[in-house]
């Protein structure tokens, strides 16, 4: 007995792709999908039944209008700041993680459940992701940060995994993963929000990452443009230039400059600066 012109209101293309697929692979003798059907008798009528596991689908977030989470990866630990749809900072945090001395497998382990909690955020602030481009950043971070042990748990281990860490559960999650140049982040945010924050700089690194995938650009402050030589230089390579000259310690940044004050000096001869460093700001800025 054949029943013909049996259409579904709901369904009607899965089960037709299904089918479809059914016969593809009974074609090639493999296996596909299962699908069932069933008739039942209701004795003045029939139900036909299909029955076929669907893949839910995910909507995928891809909307900036209420701002983003910035992140910036570290050996130790992902930064992540909550940016309104105005770059303006909103909150911040970290997600940190021990990677030393773990295998390839415990590494992965723990990264995806870091990214998980990552990720979390931006489901429940109903923004996208916005990460540096990890290619762009292992070719340029060159020693960034400073030792053997650190150089060698990023190249192993740190960018890489943790991008495709927290783009699979984005993924499953709907949320979207943008990615940014991440040239000049770290120093950008290090002179520009690290104090007007109170925040680390590897925060006020993923607050300027945020801000770039919002298509903001960082202009240098007011009170530290004077000393850039050349002012025609194009705003990424001013920052450059500044951080050249003020090469010190990163916390010391706390206490040698307010960006919201306008003087006309950086305090060159902090007591706690040390005497190479003064040496170093005063010949900069001589």
């Amino acid at each position: 007995m054949t029943f013909s012109n049996v259409i579904f209101p709901y369904g009607q293309e899965q089960v037709n792709q299904t089918v479809l697929r059914q016969r593809k692979c009974k074609d090639k003798k493999a296996n596909g999908k299962p699908i069932s059907w069933s008739v039942e008798d209701h004795g003045d009528y029939y139900i036909i039944k299909c029955l076929l596991d669907v893949e839910e689908e995910v909507l995928v977030n891809f909307s900036t209008s209420d701002g983003v989470i910035g992140v910036d990866c570290n050996v130790d630990h992902f930064a992540w700041t909550d940016v309104s749809k105005d770059g303006n900072f909103l909150e911040s945090g970290t997600f940190s993680f021990t990677l030393n001395k773990k295998t390839n497998g415990q590494s992965t382990k723990i990264l995806e459940a870091e990214a998980i909690a990552l990720v979390d955020v931006a489901v429940q602030k109903n923004k996208p992701i916005v990460l540096e481009d990890i290619d762009t950043t292992l070719s340029k971070t060159g020693d960034a940060y400073g030792n053997k042990k650190a150089n060698r748990l990023k190249s192993i281990f740190a960018y890489r995994k943790m991008a495709q860490a927290i783009k699979s559960r984005a993924q499953k999650m709907g949320v979207a993963v943008m990615v940014v140049n991440p040239a000049y982040t770290s120093i950008t945010g290090k002179l520009k929000y690290m104090r007007k924050f109170g925040i680390s700089i590897h925060q006020a690194a993923s607050y300027t990452i945020g801000r770039k995938g919002l298509g903001y650009k960082e202009k240098v402050p007011q009170v530290l443009r004077h000393h850039i030589v050349r002012h025609q230089l194009p705003y990424w390579k001013q920052w450059w230039a500044l951080n050249k000259k003020l090469n010190v310690r990163t916390e010391m940044f706390y206490q040698l400059f307010d960006v919201n004050k306008q003087f006309d000096n950086i305090n060159l001869t902090h007591k706690e600066l040390t005497e190479k460093e003064s040496k170093h700001l005063k010949k900069a800025f001589a």
